[in-house]
């Protein structure tokens, strides 16, 4: 039979607990009908889809990777067609063709008239035809699979014909062609009808990690409770107990509550909730805010709790506390019977990212205020759980939510409160886990953060590797201990810049140890996150310093340098030109920022069963009880301005305690403690001295922390202009230097990086701030004490000018002045004239995006571009330059012309030097050398290729 078509499911997406009203006799919900061929219906169009349309239907998971894209034709009339050769006459059951789709789950270009044929012939000169739906326009399918039946047809190649094209040109994710029950498509090549053969290409890909449908349910990753064997923490974070003396850690949480405070009213807060729960609104409210309060309603009175939650176990403020108080109970008076509580409407919970990202705001926000008092936020947590847990929603949540990763932590973290239940954690065992994922983050390869196959790369991914944590914790299980502490090594040894703040964000490429500083990396969200990530593993093996390290440096370097005083919290930890703005409207980094900056009290100090951890350094106190004793710990310190520490005992009888004091891993030498004024121990760098012995009250501790200039070489892919950057920390503090930094590459100090340290001298009256000499109209100061002023963390250091002429080595044969001709495949329409850039006589440095051939956008790889010598030459060695290091060539060959005939001199795949390629060959004589790349680096671009010179030269003297 011949058909044409998208499988859909009957029900339509309805509230969980209601069915589809429907008088007796009447008509089934309406759908939309398309033209077919006389010999079979095909199946309806829901007529919703995206994020409103029904479940149960095949959908592809976002996001997905671009497979073919036509090139931009004439007209949306011209024909284009491309197709895929199997090898051998197949029989074929169905095709399935995978929609290209956006963040809104729209699809992307979708044909809107084609034939899907068969045949034997490349040239299809007897096709046939397997669905035909050039007679009417096929309505977009949204995120939906399009399939189409073969009814056992054999043949070899199989072509998507397109009559009429959406905006000029066709987009698909993939193709598969299914033969006694599988893709017999995956890995085969295909050709299309504007470049003839293009290779293997996306288009026909392996399925992703977890496969390519929006369904992730798998019972049999559940561990049954019984079976569970908890991991103990060896620490415990104090929720109260904890006041801090004067210092930039309580200035910090004094200007946070300003923040707090001057943001929004309780009403404007409470109002999607009572919303949703058709309650009446009170007029005269400031509107929301667009997409922070619009898109994801509710996560701004998650914010609010989630800082003022956090600031009342330590501060109390009795507005403060009246406001929350009464944000929980405007929820509270909103939550339906059924337990649900969301300022979302139900139905609503693939649309953005509500139920991931608003989900697990609401319940941090709700968790905070619970610790800190409020008798109704755990009840009512527990009864939204309760729904959660069993809601119809699951199977698809992951994948059609947006970033669904996002909300595992809401559940791991609701079990680890006074109302969790295994359920919660059951649940992303479930529907959640990704063991793909969880090998890949074990065996530490990279791609699993760079290149998460899903909705998508980004700091956010930390948010599920927490939650793994979590489930090691309650299970015991070594997978989830293999893969959280995976993930940990990822992140520090390939996304960490300098001064602590994540190398990673969204929307681009960001491969390991690029550590860019003109893109947007640092998010605070992301410090946040890893701050709490190493807290747990601090907890769990709390000698090992490494983890407070990382904690230290989040909270300096990024938690108070993304606070702009009571005003407003930034977006990014810009490391050169100017801060980010400030904001104060809800952004996801004030969430986590204002949650940050609320519970800096609970990281100073850590309590075991024996004694306690001191692991920062500010003027405090903790009140703590070990066995049946009460103890009292004083700390008196003006770190991080003077590096003097004093500790200081109150107890009503001795005690027998181990007081484990942290040496930092930044420590420039061994550092010696006194009991008392005398030395009882002299600590190495990254480790914990133990002091266990009897204490009375009035025994004193001190020590002088050890701090000194450290600088540390940029080795990121921004372009070097032939010099090198280094970053100045002195101890865990990231320096700037304040003054113009020559329009934003970096201003040049014009001394030897080793002679830095002995330039600089302390600033009268301004702590931490330090004159260079030489340099009367710059200074550095602390990074986190920058405002407006221009800046940079990665100044050039040394006496040498940038570089920007032909490199010394001679003998480049690639040289339009030598009579050479360039030419390429395409080239982008917004840089004509790129060819010619590759053998002109200005030279750049690799990494240089000004100078470069760029591919077309809208042909899919491979792409080449070709030298030609005036004459054929030995050459011997090739030298291939990058242009953007975030989209370098990856796979590729490079092919000279011998006697008429192609020979291969060389092919590389996985290819990961970000900015040239260099290869000394069997010597060869040509006059031809072309580069052909297959796949590039980024994969938000995957049709780009680009390079900025081509060299050739001739065999080495012997």
């Amino acid at each position: 039979m011949v058909g044409a078509g998208i499988v859909v499911g009957t029900a339509p997406f309805l509230p969980s607990g209601t069915a589809p009203a429907k008088a007796a006799g009447a008509d089934p919900a309406p759908v939309l009908l398309v033209k077919t061929p006389a010999s079979g219906p095909m199946p309806p169009l829901p007529a919703e889809n995206g994020w409103r349309g029904p479940m149960g239907i095949e959908r592809i998971a976002r996001l997905a990777p671009l497979g073919y894209q036509s090139p931009q034709a004439a007209s949306d009339d011209t024909v284009q067609w491309v197709q895929v050769d199997l090898g051998a006459p197949t029989p074929l059951d169905h095709i399935k063709l995978f929609p290209m789709i956006d963040f809104g789950l729209g699809s992307q270009n979708y044909p809107v008239r084609f034939r899907v044929e068969a045949a034997n012939a490349p040239n299809f000169a007897s096709p046939i035809i397997l669905a035909d739906c050039t007679g009417a326009d096929f309505p977009e399918p949204g995120d939906a699979v399009s399939h189409f039946p073969a009814d056992k047809a054999k043949a070899r190649y199989v072509r998507i014909t397109v009559t009429r094209l959406r905006d000029r040109k066709f987009q698909l994710s993939k193709l598969e062609v299914w033969s006694g029950g599988k893709d017999v498509a995956e890995g085969c090549p295909i050709s299309d009808s504007v470049h003839g053969d293009l290779g293997k290409t996306a288009l026909t890909r392996g399925p992703r990690g977890q496969g390519e449908d929006v369904i992730t349910d798998n019972p049999g990753n559940i561990i049954p409770a019984r079976l569970w064997r908890p991991v103990s923490y060896q620490a415990q974070a104090p929720i109260d107990g904890v006041s801090l003396g004067d210092g930039v850690l309580k200035t910090a949480m004094q200007n946070n509550i300003d923040y707090l405070l001057a943001s929004n009213s309780v009403d404007e807060l409470v109002r999607p909730f009572r919303e949703r729960a058709g309650m009446p609104i009170p007029a005269g409210l400031k509107p929301p805010i667009e997409f922070w309060d619009t898109d994801l309603p509710g996560s701004n009175a998650g914010r609010f709790l989630m800082g003022a939650g956090n600031t009342l176990r330590w501060m109390e403020h009795p507005e403060l506390r009246a406001r929350m108080n009464a944000i929980v109970d405007g929820i509270v008076e909103c939550q339906r019977a059924d337990g649900y509580l969301m300022a979302y409407p139900e139905e609503s919970i693939f649309y953005s990212e509500r139920g991931a990202y608003t989900r697990s705001w609401v319940t941090h926000g709700l968790i905070e205020a619970g610790l800190a008092g409020h008798s109704k936020a755990f009840p009512a947590l527990r009864r939204f759980y309760d729904w959660f847990d069993t809601c119809p929603y699951l199977p698809e949540l992951l994948r059609r939510a947006g970033q669904g990763v996002q909300g595992m932590i809401a559940n791991t973290r609701t079990y680890f409160t006074p109302i969790g239940k295994p359920e919660d954690l059951q649940v992303v065992q479930r529907f959640f886990q990704e063991n793909y994922w969880m090998e890949q983050l074990a065996q530490r390869d990279p791609k699993a953060i760079w290149q998460y196959p899903y909705d998508h790369p980004h700091n956010y991914l930390i948010t599920s590797l927490e939650p793994y944590l979590d489930q090691y914790r309650a299970t015991g299980a070594k997978k989830y201990w293999d893969a959280a502490k995976g993930g940990w090594d990822l992140y520090r040894d390939n996304w960490l810049h300098v001064g602590g703040s994540i190398a990673i964000c969204e929307f681009e490429p960001y491969p390991p140890h690029s550590y860019y500083l003109h893109k947007h990396t640092g998010e605070l969200c992301g410090s946040v996150f890893w701050a709490r990530y190493n807290q747990r593993f601090h907890l769990l093996a709390p000698s090992e310093e490494k983890y407070v390290a990382e904690i230290e440096k989040s909270i300096y370097n990024n938690g108070l340098a993304n606070q702009a005083g009571s005003k407003g919290i930034r977006y990014l930890s810009h490391l050169t030109g100017h801060k980010d703005a400030v904001t104060s409207h809800n952004t996801c980094c004030e969430g986590q920022g204002t949650r940050l900056l609320g519970s800096l009290p609970e990281y100073i100090y850590s309590t075991a069963k024996d004694g306690l951890y001191v692991n920062l350094f500010h003027a405090s106190s903790i009140e703590w009880a070990q066995g049946s004793q009460n103890l009292k710990l004083t700390m008196e310190t003006e770190f991080p301005f003077k590096p003097e520490v004093k500790l200081a005992f109150n107890t009503q009888n001795p005690v027998r305690s181990s007081i484990r004091v942290r040496i930092p891993s930044w420590a420039s030498k061994p550092m010696p403690i006194h009991v008392n004024g005398k030395r009882a121990a002299t600590g190495k760098a990254g480790t914990y001295v133990t002091l266990d012995r009897v204490w009375t009250s009035d025994d004193t501790i001190t020590f002088t922390l050890p701090m000194e200039f450290q600088l540390t070489r940029y080795a990121g892919m921004d372009p070097s202009f032939g010099q090198e950057r280094f970053a100045l920390e002195y101890g865990p503090i990231l320096m700037a230097l304040v003054g113009k930094t020559g329009g934003g590459k970096g201003e040049r100090l014009n001394l030897e990086s080793q002679d830095l340290a002995a330039s600089l001298s302390p600033i009268l009256d301004q702590p931490l701030h330090f004159a260079v000499a030489g340099h009367t109209d710059h200074h550095y100061t602390p990074y986190w004490q920058v405002q407006e002023e221009e800046f940079t963390c990665y100044p050039v250091i040394g006496t040498s000018e940038a570089s920007t002429t032909e490199p010394t080595e001679a003998g480049n044969l690639a040289l339009a002045s030598l009579g050479v001709k360039a030419s390429s495949d395409s080239v982008y329409a917004n840089e004509p004239g790129g060819t010619a850039l590759i053998i002109d006589d200005h030279f750049v440095p690799a990494g240089e995006e000004s100078h470069r051939w760029h591919s077309s956008l809208d042909t899919p790889h491979p792409h080449w571009i070709e030298v030609t010598l005036p004459q054929a030459t030995k050459i011997g060695r090739v030298v291939i330059r990058f242009a953007d290091p975030g989209g370098h060539p990856v796979d590729f060959d490079g092919i000279v012309q011998v006697n008429g005939k192609d020979k291969t001199i060389f092919s590389e795949r996985g290819y990961s030097d970000p900015f040239h390629y260099r290869t000394t060959i069997k010597p060869v004589t040509t006059n031809t050398f072309r580069f052909v790349i297959r796949a590039s680096a980024n994969p938000a671009f995957p049709n780009a290729a680009q390079i900025s010179r081509i060299e050739l030269y001739p065999p080495a003297s012997k």
